[in-house]
């Protein structure tokens, strides 16, 4: 069974030509830099097709360091 929708993979890839163009941003609502990294393009191409409803799954909870 898929872990992705083929849509979500379609944002995915939105996102990563984004970044090769150099209009992709970080950050709530795009006010935060470029994005250079790979992994992080990736990242915000699958939480935008979270937001969107598609297939994907949870994102992994991070651990809180005191």
């Amino acid at each position: 069974m898929a872990r992705y929708s083929r849509s979500a993979g379609k944002d995915v890839k939105s996102a990563m030509k984004r970044r090769k163009k150099g209009t992709l941003k970080s950050g709530k609502g795009g006010k935060g830099g470029t994005v250079k990294s790979r992994k992080q393009a990736i990242a915000i191409g699958l939480s935008e097709a979270r937001e969107k409803g598609k297939k994907v799954p949870k994102r992994k909870s991070r651990s809180k360091s005191k």
